[in-house]
């Protein structure tokens, strides 16, 4: 059994880990060429090649905040279909999971005022997080958000086949809301 991570995007960062967390595969994936959508599509046959029945997968949930939102879409709903058709079921952790399973938070204090990180500090963040929390570190942010993603889906499994379970409480909370989401509120209809 292996434990993938899936970061889509223009590059997509994929990871594939054993039982122990070791890693079997972390690569970033471009598809063919710079053209469209000719290069989504291939790009999306790379992930389904490395893909393989019976993995345990985790795709990084849509971010709401992304200056390429259309083109993100295509390639994370491609990749959806790509895998249901290959009957692969996967977790959507969202964007903000991921950073707090391994203790990022979206801000920062500076001199006594906190301050919202920013793109490439958020990445950074995360990059140094799993550098001191796994001994991981690939050049590409999308194969180190991957390499999270990846660890997220493992310990999915772990908790869901096994009793032993000592984790930090950040890493739990994420775990428990991936399985058991809270419902959404319904809109209250206007009446006119």
């Amino acid at each position: 059994m292996r434990f993938v991570g899936i970061d889509p995007s223009t590059k997509t960062g994929f990871v594939a880990l054993d039982l122990e967390g070791n890693v079997l595969r972390a690569k970033e994936l471009t598809g063919i060429g710079d053209i469209d959508p000719y290069r989504m599509r291939t790009l999306i046959h790379e992930v389904k090649d490395h893909v393989r029945k019976g993995d345990y997968v985790c795709i990084e949930g849509f971010g709401f905040a992304s200056q390429q939102g259309v083109q993100n879409g295509g390639i994370g709903w491609g990749m959806r279909m790509m895998l249901d058709a290959k009957g692969i079921p996967y977790f959507e952790p969202a964007p903000n999971q991921v950073k707090k399973f391994v203790g990022v938070g979206g801000w920062t204090v500076e001199e006594g005022k906190k301050r919202r990180l920013q793109g490439k500090e958020k990445k950074d963040a995360i990059k140094e997080a799993v550098r001191e929390q796994y001994t991981f570190c690939h050049p590409s942010d999308n194969v180190n958000d991957a390499f999270v993603l990846a660890q997220i889906a493992r310990h999915l499994y772990l908790l869901q086949n096994s009793n032993i379970w000592n984790i930090p409480s950040n890493q739990k909370e994420v775990l428990e809301t991936i399985l058991n989401p809270p419902e959404k509120k319904k809109r209250k209809k206007v009446v006119k």
